[in-house]
């Protein structure tokens, strides 16, 4: 839908901070509540609010699987229209006056979550999802809050810059961080065999720490040949589920079992005629996992909830998914889930990029204009992309 449909009056009106000029505007991406649908709008340009925020101008940006929950209409805050966007780096462009660590100039990436303010916080604040004052990333401009617990500086490289690798970089305010991670929730170690369902990007990315993690072997599942050959381009053995059934393609050639699986898809799996199944895929890592493996849950679940203005497909989504205890416990199973941080575990990652030991931009497919996202979502809904990144001039 284009901005024409909407008063300019509502387009400026929210997400707007007290001291926001309407002179001072962006371009970024909005939702308005309508499934398979994003605009692209004028926003204000946030300013500081609190003595402890920061603005970054953003040069990068990308449109990540979690948002397409959005855009189908199952997940969000119902104070329609909110901007869009968890994974974003760019240049800070002001600071608060209580921000220590950092100034203007800095290169540094925005997580998808940022820190509330509070130690031991249970849940972070995440960006994109229609919270009060966090906006999207997918714009021009950002107001980070907390901005010396948040931000993640990236270091220079005086050779060649950063530019080179702000694309690695940019994997790391989500997607690699939570691959990562999720490795680290199944008990993973080195000489392990994996088994990683879904090849979207930030299953592409378990998959390739898998391997950079010395994974004996990698087996990656999927649907879509493109996605499976990319899997395959970094080492991966590909699964393709509607063919036959994955358990008995990897029990094939793994009688006992892989040590470790990974969910990487989360409540919207599909069967092999492309049916919504609910749980079908944590039933698939307890089926497919050794006797005394681990496996760890990565993709997002929610259910449950009331539909609303700003997820109208809510309610479709059920409270629970059948999984058998009994199979889990007489395997002697671990598992591992959660919300990844990565404030909290992306420096090892950072350290991997700076190096040249890791480039996990390989899952990009496609860079573009903000102008072009309404399209571009479309597309990876229908899986005719890998990564899609929007850089700003």
């Amino acid at each position: 839908m284009s901005s024409k449909y909407f008063p300019s009056c509502i387009a400026l009106s929210f997400l707007m901070s007290p001291n926001a000029t309407l002179a001072a505007t962006m371009r970024a991406v909005a939702w308005f509540g309508q499934p398979y649908n994003v605009s692209v709008i004028d926003m204000p340009v946030p300013s500081i609010v609190n003595y402890t925020d920061a603005i970054v101008r953003i040069t990068t940006s990308a449109i990540c699987g979690s948002d397409l929950h959005f855009y189908h209409g199952y997940m969000g805050s119902p104070n329609v229209p909110w901007g869009l966007g968890h994974e974003a780096v760019g240049y800070i462009s002001e600071v608060g006056s209580a921000v220590s660590s950092l100034q203007v100039g800095d290169y540094v990436i925005i997580p998808d979550n940022a820190h509330s303010g509070h130690y031991g916080q249970q849940h972070p604040i995440s960006f994109g999802t229609g919270l009060p004052d966090y906006g999207g990333l997918q714009a021009e401009y950002a107001r980070v809050p907390f901005a010396d617990e948040s931000l993640i500086p990236i270091p220079f490289n005086n050779q060649t810059g950063n530019v080179t690798k702000e694309l690695d970089y940019l994997m790391i305010a989500d997607i690699f961080t939570t691959g990562w991670q999720a490795l680290t929730y199944s008990g993973f170690q080195p000489g392990d065999t994996v088994a990683v369902f879904g090849a979207g990007p930030m299953g592409l990315l378990a998959a390739y720490s898998a391997l950079l993690r010395g994974a004996s072997r990698v087996y990656s599942v999927d649907q879509v040949p493109d996605r499976l050959a990319l899997a395959a381009s970094i080492g991966a053995v590909p699964i393709q589920f509607n063919v036959s059934d994955p358990v008995e393609q990897i029990l094939a050639q793994e009688p006992n079992g892989v040590t470790r699986s990974l969910d990487c898809v989360g409540f919207e799996s599909v069967n092999a005629a492309g049916q919504r199944d609910d749980g079908l895929v944590p039933r698939n890592l307890i089926a497919v996992t050794a006797n005394q493996g681990g496996i760890a849950i990565a993709g997002v679940y929610t259910g449950g909830q009331n539909s609303t203005r700003g997820a109208p497909r809510a309610s479709s989504i059920p409270a629970e998914v059948p999984l058998s205890v009994s199979s889990l416990w007489e395997k002697a199973l671990t598992m591992g889930s959660g919300i990844v941080l990565p404030l909290e575990h992306a420096q090892a990652l950072v350290d991997l990029v700076a190096s040249e030991r890791a480039t996990p931009s390989f899952v990009v497919s496609s860079i573009i204009d903000i102008e072009q996202v309404p399209e571009y979502y479309r597309r990876f809904s229908d899986h005719r992309e890998h990564k899609v990144v929007i850089r700003f001039a």
